[in-house]
Protein backbone atom coordinates (compact mmCIF):
# COMPACT_ATOMS: atom_id res chain seq x y z
CA UNK A 1 0.00 0.00 0.00
CA UNK A 2 1.65 3.38 -0.69
CA UNK A 3 1.56 5.67 2.14
CA UNK A 4 0.84 9.50 0.63
CA UNK A 5 0.81 12.45 2.68
CA UNK A 6 -1.50 15.15 1.25
CA UNK A 7 -0.09 19.04 2.48
CA UNK A 8 -2.95 20.86 4.23
CA UNK A 9 -2.64 23.91 2.65
CA UNK A 10 -5.26 25.50 4.80
CA UNK A 11 -3.56 24.62 8.21
CA UNK A 12 -0.54 26.20 6.82
CA UNK A 13 -0.83 29.46 5.18
CA UNK A 14 -4.96 30.94 4.94
CA UNK A 15 -6.92 29.49 2.89
CA UNK A 16 -7.39 33.20 0.82
CA UNK A 17 -4.11 32.79 0.40
CA UNK A 18 -4.04 30.07 -2.02
CA UNK A 19 -7.12 30.19 -3.48
CA UNK A 20 -7.84 30.55 -7.02
CA UNK A 21 -11.46 29.43 -7.09
CA UNK A 22 -13.64 31.13 -9.47
CA UNK A 23 -15.98 31.05 -6.83
CA UNK A 24 -15.21 33.81 -4.10
CA UNK A 25 -17.62 32.13 -1.66
CA UNK A 26 -16.81 28.91 -2.32
CA UNK A 27 -17.12 26.56 1.04
CA UNK A 28 -13.78 25.46 2.53
CA UNK A 29 -14.00 22.07 1.78
CA UNK A 30 -14.14 23.25 -1.69
CA UNK A 31 -10.86 26.02 -1.83
CA UNK A 32 -9.16 22.73 0.07
CA UNK A 33 -9.94 20.17 -2.61
CA UNK A 34 -8.99 22.92 -5.28
CA UNK A 35 -5.17 23.75 -3.14
CA UNK A 36 -4.97 20.38 -2.73
CA UNK A 37 -5.56 18.99 -6.27
CA UNK A 38 -3.28 21.86 -7.16
CA UNK A 39 -0.36 20.37 -4.71
CA UNK A 40 -0.47 16.82 -5.14
CA UNK A 41 -0.56 17.59 -9.26
CA UNK A 42 2.87 18.10 -9.24
CA UNK A 43 3.75 14.45 -8.30
CA UNK A 44 0.87 12.47 -8.86
CA UNK A 45 -2.62 12.12 -10.06
CA UNK A 46 -5.80 10.97 -8.81
CA UNK A 47 -7.20 7.73 -10.58
CA UNK A 48 -11.13 8.41 -11.71
CA UNK A 49 -13.53 5.74 -13.25
CA UNK A 50 -16.63 6.97 -14.54
CA UNK A 51 -20.07 5.46 -12.60
CA UNK A 52 -17.69 3.02 -10.68
CA UNK A 53 -19.71 2.35 -7.74
CA UNK A 54 -23.24 2.97 -9.35
CA UNK A 55 -22.53 -0.32 -10.93
CA UNK A 56 -19.98 -2.23 -12.98
CA UNK A 57 -19.36 -5.18 -15.27
CA UNK A 58 -22.40 -7.88 -14.65
CA UNK A 59 -23.36 -5.91 -11.44
CA UNK A 60 -25.28 -3.19 -10.60
CA UNK A 61 -26.48 -0.90 -7.29
CA UNK A 62 -24.14 -3.22 -4.86
CA UNK A 63 -23.38 -1.24 -1.85
CA UNK A 64 -19.83 -0.01 -1.65
CA UNK A 65 -18.46 -2.07 -4.45
CA UNK A 66 -16.81 -1.27 -7.67
CA UNK A 67 -14.51 -3.14 -10.20
CA UNK A 68 -12.33 -1.47 -9.54
CA UNK A 69 -11.77 -1.94 -5.75
CA UNK A 70 -12.83 -5.43 -6.28
CA UNK A 71 -9.64 -5.75 -8.53
CA UNK A 72 -6.76 -3.85 -5.96
CA UNK A 73 -8.27 -3.39 -2.79
CA UNK A 74 -9.46 0.10 -3.20
CA UNK A 75 -12.10 2.76 -5.26
CA UNK A 76 -10.56 5.23 -7.58
CA UNK A 77 -9.57 8.16 -5.54
CA UNK A 78 -12.94 9.59 -7.95
CA UNK A 79 -15.92 8.61 -8.90
CA UNK A 80 -17.82 10.30 -12.12
CA UNK A 81 -21.22 10.34 -12.23
CA UNK A 82 -23.73 12.18 -14.78
CA UNK A 83 -26.06 14.47 -14.75
CA UNK A 84 -28.35 13.46 -17.42
CA UNK A 85 -31.03 12.07 -15.67
CA UNK A 86 -31.88 15.13 -14.47
CA UNK A 87 -34.21 15.97 -17.16
CA UNK A 88 -35.80 15.18 -20.03
CA UNK A 89 -37.77 12.03 -18.23
CA UNK A 90 -41.17 12.13 -15.81
CA UNK A 91 -40.45 13.95 -12.08
CA UNK A 92 -40.57 10.66 -10.65
CA UNK A 93 -37.86 9.29 -12.28
CA UNK A 94 -36.17 12.68 -11.69
CA UNK A 95 -36.03 12.38 -8.18
CA UNK A 96 -35.00 8.87 -8.02
CA UNK A 97 -32.03 9.72 -10.25
CA UNK A 98 -30.91 12.46 -7.92
CA UNK A 99 -31.72 10.33 -4.39
CA UNK A 100 -29.82 7.79 -5.96
CA UNK A 101 -26.40 10.62 -6.80
CA UNK A 102 -27.27 12.62 -3.67
CA UNK A 103 -26.90 9.56 -1.82
CA UNK A 104 -23.44 8.30 -3.79
CA UNK A 105 -21.92 11.74 -3.86
CA UNK A 106 -22.37 11.62 -0.10
CA UNK A 107 -20.77 8.32 0.74
CA UNK A 108 -17.61 9.47 -1.57
CA UNK A 109 -17.49 11.99 0.44
CA UNK A 110 -17.76 10.66 3.57
CA UNK A 111 -14.88 7.92 2.94
CA UNK A 112 -12.30 10.75 1.38
CA UNK A 113 -13.11 10.47 -1.93
CA UNK A 114 -13.78 13.05 -4.36
CA UNK A 115 -16.63 13.64 -7.27
CA UNK A 116 -16.69 14.71 -10.75
CA UNK A 117 -20.21 14.84 -12.31
CA UNK A 118 -20.79 15.62 -16.83
CA UNK A 119 -23.51 16.44 -18.01
CA UNK A 120 -25.29 14.24 -21.17
CA UNK A 121 -28.12 16.82 -21.29
CA UNK A 122 -30.62 15.35 -23.02
CA UNK A 123 -31.62 18.11 -25.54
CA UNK A 124 -34.26 20.44 -23.79
CA UNK A 125 -35.54 21.20 -26.92
CA UNK A 126 -36.26 18.43 -29.33
CA UNK A 127 -36.49 14.69 -29.80
CA UNK A 128 -32.66 12.83 -30.14
CA UNK A 129 -31.33 12.50 -26.54
CA UNK A 130 -27.86 14.19 -26.00
CA UNK A 131 -26.22 13.34 -29.29
CA UNK A 132 -26.85 15.66 -32.43
CA UNK A 133 -28.89 13.28 -34.78
CA UNK A 134 -29.46 14.79 -37.98
CA UNK A 135 -33.36 15.87 -39.28
CA UNK A 136 -34.35 15.36 -35.76
CA UNK A 137 -32.07 17.26 -33.30
CA UNK A 138 -32.31 21.20 -32.68
CA UNK A 139 -29.55 23.55 -32.17
CA UNK A 140 -30.50 23.98 -28.62
CA UNK A 141 -27.51 26.64 -27.42
CA UNK A 142 -29.55 29.78 -29.08
CA UNK A 143 -32.84 28.49 -27.68
CA UNK A 144 -31.66 28.20 -23.97
CA UNK A 145 -29.28 31.33 -23.38
CA UNK A 146 -30.43 34.45 -22.28
CA UNK A 147 -33.43 35.54 -24.58
CA UNK A 148 -33.87 32.64 -26.16
CA UNK A 149 -37.30 30.92 -26.18
CA UNK A 150 -36.39 27.76 -24.16
CA UNK A 151 -34.47 30.07 -21.63
CA UNK A 152 -36.80 29.93 -18.61
CA UNK A 153 -37.01 26.18 -19.37
CA UNK A 154 -33.17 26.14 -19.16
CA UNK A 155 -33.24 27.72 -16.15
CA UNK A 156 -35.91 25.42 -14.07
CA UNK A 157 -33.24 22.52 -15.60
CA UNK A 158 -30.42 24.32 -13.24
CA UNK A 159 -33.00 25.25 -10.82
CA UNK A 160 -32.94 21.44 -10.02
CA UNK A 161 -29.16 21.14 -10.14
CA UNK A 162 -28.83 23.55 -7.59
CA UNK A 163 -31.29 22.01 -5.59
CA UNK A 164 -29.55 18.92 -5.52
CA UNK A 165 -25.82 20.44 -4.83
CA UNK A 166 -26.77 22.08 -1.58
CA UNK A 167 -28.52 18.88 -0.42
CA UNK A 168 -24.90 17.34 -0.57
CA UNK A 169 -23.94 17.53 3.25
CA UNK A 170 -21.77 14.73 4.40
CA UNK A 171 -21.45 13.21 7.98
CA UNK A 172 -19.64 16.27 9.10
CA UNK A 173 -22.23 18.62 8.54
CA UNK A 174 -21.10 20.29 5.58
CA UNK A 175 -21.10 20.28 1.69
CA UNK A 176 -19.51 17.41 -0.60
CA UNK A 177 -17.61 19.59 -3.16
CA UNK A 178 -18.19 18.31 -6.67
CA UNK A 179 -16.14 18.95 -10.25
CA UNK A 180 -18.97 20.27 -12.52
CA UNK A 181 -17.57 19.42 -16.10
CA UNK A 182 -20.59 20.72 -18.39
CA UNK A 183 -20.77 20.18 -22.01
CA UNK A 184 -17.49 18.24 -22.69
CA UNK A 185 -16.33 16.92 -25.98
CA UNK A 186 -17.77 20.54 -27.43
CA UNK A 187 -15.43 20.93 -30.04
CA UNK A 188 -16.93 17.54 -32.12
CA UNK A 189 -20.49 17.14 -34.02
CA UNK A 190 -21.58 14.44 -32.05
CA UNK A 191 -23.35 16.33 -28.99
CA UNK A 192 -26.20 18.90 -29.59
CA UNK A 193 -23.99 21.76 -28.02
CA UNK A 194 -21.09 20.78 -30.19
CA UNK A 195 -19.18 23.64 -32.62
CA UNK A 196 -21.08 22.70 -35.97
CA UNK A 197 -24.38 23.27 -33.99
CA UNK A 198 -23.67 26.83 -32.28
CA UNK A 199 -21.71 29.58 -32.83
CA UNK A 200 -18.74 30.69 -30.31
CA UNK A 201 -20.37 33.36 -29.20
CA UNK A 202 -23.55 31.37 -28.17
CA UNK A 203 -20.92 28.78 -26.78
CA UNK A 204 -19.63 30.96 -24.10
CA UNK A 205 -22.67 32.99 -23.39
CA UNK A 206 -24.09 29.50 -22.50
CA UNK A 207 -21.07 28.71 -20.40
CA UNK A 208 -21.44 32.03 -18.85
CA UNK A 209 -24.79 31.79 -17.75
CA UNK A 210 -24.66 28.16 -16.75
CA UNK A 211 -22.04 28.97 -14.26
CA UNK A 212 -23.50 32.47 -13.24
CA UNK A 213 -27.08 31.16 -12.63
CA UNK A 214 -25.63 28.13 -10.10
CA UNK A 215 -22.92 30.31 -8.55
CA UNK A 216 -24.46 33.86 -7.57
CA UNK A 217 -28.42 33.33 -8.57
CA UNK A 218 -28.76 30.10 -7.06
CA UNK A 219 -25.65 30.02 -4.35
CA UNK A 220 -24.07 26.64 -4.92
CA UNK A 221 -20.67 27.18 -3.73
CA UNK A 222 -19.35 23.83 -3.38
CA UNK A 223 -19.04 23.12 -7.19
CA UNK A 224 -15.63 23.40 -9.56
CA UNK A 225 -16.16 24.50 -13.10
CA UNK A 226 -14.06 22.27 -15.13
CA UNK A 227 -13.87 22.66 -19.55
CA UNK A 228 -13.18 20.06 -21.44
CA UNK A 229 -13.07 19.88 -25.47
CA UNK A 230 -12.32 16.60 -27.19
CA UNK A 231 -8.45 16.55 -28.56
CA UNK A 232 -8.83 18.50 -32.07
CA UNK A 233 -6.82 20.92 -31.24
CA UNK A 234 -2.83 21.90 -31.82
CA UNK A 235 -2.06 25.03 -30.33
CA UNK A 236 -2.92 26.91 -26.88
CA UNK A 237 -4.54 29.16 -29.64
CA UNK A 238 -6.48 26.23 -31.02
CA UNK A 239 -7.87 25.31 -27.46
CA UNK A 240 -8.94 28.58 -26.47
CA UNK A 241 -11.10 28.95 -29.41
CA UNK A 242 -14.43 28.62 -26.87
CA UNK A 243 -12.99 29.57 -23.76
CA UNK A 244 -15.12 31.62 -21.42
CA UNK A 245 -12.23 33.36 -19.93
CA UNK A 246 -10.26 32.52 -16.74
CA UNK A 247 -12.58 33.83 -14.30
CA UNK A 248 -15.33 31.14 -15.28
CA UNK A 249 -13.26 27.92 -15.12
CA UNK A 250 -11.53 26.32 -12.30
CA UNK A 251 -9.98 23.33 -14.25
CA UNK A 252 -8.89 22.56 -17.95
CA UNK A 253 -8.96 19.41 -19.08
CA UNK A 254 -9.16 17.43 -22.55
CA UNK A 255 -10.90 14.01 -23.80
CA UNK A 256 -8.67 11.90 -25.70
CA UNK A 257 -9.43 8.50 -26.62
CA UNK A 258 -8.21 8.27 -30.08
CA UNK A 259 -4.75 8.82 -29.44
CA UNK A 260 -4.76 6.33 -26.79
CA UNK A 261 -5.32 3.28 -28.67
CA UNK A 262 -8.76 3.81 -29.68
CA UNK A 263 -8.23 5.03 -33.44
CA UNK A 264 -3.66 4.59 -33.13
CA UNK A 265 -1.47 4.66 -30.64
CA UNK A 266 -0.27 7.78 -31.17
CA UNK A 267 2.01 8.67 -27.51
CA UNK A 268 3.60 11.51 -28.52
CA UNK A 269 0.65 13.16 -29.83
CA UNK A 270 -1.65 12.83 -27.27
CA UNK A 271 1.19 13.99 -24.79
CA UNK A 272 1.96 17.04 -26.40
CA UNK A 273 -1.92 17.84 -26.26
CA UNK A 274 -1.82 17.13 -22.79
CA UNK A 275 0.84 19.37 -22.39
CA UNK A 276 -0.63 22.15 -23.89
CA UNK A 277 -3.42 21.77 -21.21
CA UNK A 278 -1.40 21.41 -18.30
CA UNK A 279 1.19 24.50 -19.41
CA UNK A 280 -2.13 26.59 -19.61
CA UNK A 281 -3.02 25.71 -15.93
CA UNK A 282 0.10 26.50 -14.88
CA UNK A 283 0.35 29.60 -16.17
CA UNK A 284 -3.08 30.86 -14.84
CA UNK A 285 -3.79 29.06 -11.42
CA UNK A 286 -5.95 26.42 -12.73
CA UNK A 287 -6.08 22.57 -12.31
CA UNK A 288 -5.41 20.72 -15.00
CA UNK A 289 -6.64 17.06 -15.60
CA UNK A 290 -7.12 14.20 -18.46
CA UNK A 291 -10.61 14.89 -18.37
CA UNK A 292 -11.76 10.94 -20.05
CA UNK A 293 -9.82 8.56 -21.74
CA UNK A 294 -9.53 4.84 -21.80
CA UNK A 295 -9.39 1.61 -24.20
CA UNK A 296 -12.73 -0.26 -24.37
CA UNK A 297 -12.41 -3.78 -23.21
CA UNK A 298 -8.45 -3.14 -22.60
CA UNK A 299 -7.08 -5.61 -24.90
CA UNK A 300 -3.79 -4.53 -24.69
CA UNK A 301 -2.40 -5.82 -21.60
CA UNK A 302 0.32 -3.40 -20.76
CA UNK A 303 -2.14 -0.40 -21.49
CA UNK A 304 -2.07 1.24 -17.91
CA UNK A 305 2.00 1.38 -17.87
CA UNK A 306 3.19 1.34 -21.17
CA UNK A 307 0.27 3.57 -22.82
CA UNK A 308 -1.17 5.81 -20.21
CA UNK A 309 1.46 6.50 -17.62
CA UNK A 310 3.62 6.73 -20.42
CA UNK A 311 1.62 9.57 -21.81
CA UNK A 312 0.94 11.46 -18.63
CA UNK A 313 4.10 11.11 -16.95
CA UNK A 314 6.35 12.90 -19.86
CA UNK A 315 7.45 16.24 -20.24
CA UNK A 316 6.63 17.52 -16.22
CA UNK A 317 3.29 17.50 -16.34
CA UNK A 318 0.93 18.93 -13.24
CA UNK A 319 -2.50 16.70 -14.29
CA UNK A 320 -5.03 16.57 -10.94
CA UNK A 321 -6.76 13.32 -12.32
CA UNK A 322 -7.46 10.75 -14.46
CA UNK A 323 -10.69 9.72 -15.59
CA UNK A 324 -11.51 6.18 -17.78
CA UNK A 325 -14.88 5.63 -18.72
CA UNK A 326 -17.74 2.97 -17.70
CA UNK A 327 -18.40 -0.08 -17.06
CA UNK A 328 -21.19 -1.29 -18.83
CA UNK A 329 -23.38 -3.72 -16.65
CA UNK A 330 -24.64 -5.88 -19.27
CA UNK A 331 -22.64 -5.51 -22.08
CA UNK A 332 -19.81 -8.32 -21.98
CA UNK A 333 -17.37 -5.73 -24.12
CA UNK A 334 -18.12 -2.00 -22.78
CA UNK A 335 -15.93 -1.33 -20.39
CA UNK A 336 -12.98 0.86 -19.31
CA UNK A 337 -11.34 -0.22 -16.32
CA UNK A 338 -10.14 -4.30 -15.36
CA UNK A 339 -12.67 -6.36 -13.47
CA UNK A 340 -11.32 -9.83 -11.34
CA UNK A 341 -9.86 -11.52 -13.85
CA UNK A 342 -9.59 -9.45 -17.07
CA UNK A 343 -6.39 -9.85 -18.96
CA UNK A 344 -5.13 -6.25 -18.04
CA UNK A 345 -5.15 -6.75 -14.20
CA UNK A 346 -1.56 -7.33 -13.61
CA UNK A 347 -0.43 -4.85 -14.95
CA UNK A 348 -3.27 -2.61 -14.16
CA UNK A 349 -1.62 -3.21 -9.99
CA UNK A 350 1.24 -2.06 -11.52
CA UNK A 351 -0.76 0.84 -12.16
CA UNK A 352 -1.98 1.34 -8.57
CA UNK A 353 1.48 0.54 -6.78
CA UNK A 354 3.24 3.06 -8.75
CA UNK A 355 3.71 6.23 -6.72
CA UNK A 356 2.68 8.45 -8.70
CA UNK A 357 -1.26 7.41 -9.15
CA UNK A 358 -3.84 8.42 -5.77
CA UNK A 359 -6.50 5.83 -5.09
CA UNK A 360 -9.16 6.25 -2.67
CA UNK A 361 -6.76 4.66 0.09
CA UNK A 362 -4.19 7.05 -0.72
CA UNK A 363 -6.24 10.13 0.41
CA UNK A 364 -6.05 11.57 3.54
CA UNK A 365 -7.93 15.00 4.50
CA UNK A 366 -7.87 16.31 0.57
CA UNK A 367 -10.78 18.62 2.47
CA UNK A 368 -8.65 20.38 4.67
Amino acid sequence: MKFILIILLAGIFSISTFSQTIDKNATKETVALFNNLKELSKNHTLFAHQHATEYGHGWYGDENRSDVKSVCGSHPAMIGIDFGGFSGRSEEAIEREKRKLKKNVVDTYNRGGVTTAAWHFSNPVSAGGFYWKNDVSKPAVKYIIPGGEAHEEYKKILDGIGEWAKSLKGKDGNLSPVIFRPFHEFDGGWFWWGAPHCTKEEFVTLWKFTVSYLRDSLEVHNFLYAFSPDNKFNSEKEYLERYPGDEWVDMVGMDNYGDMGRDRYDLKTASRKLKIVSDYAIKKGKLAAFTETGLESIPDTTWWTETLLKVMKKDNMQLSYVLVWRNDTRSPTHYYAPFPGQVSVPNFLEFYNDPYTLFEKDLDSIYR
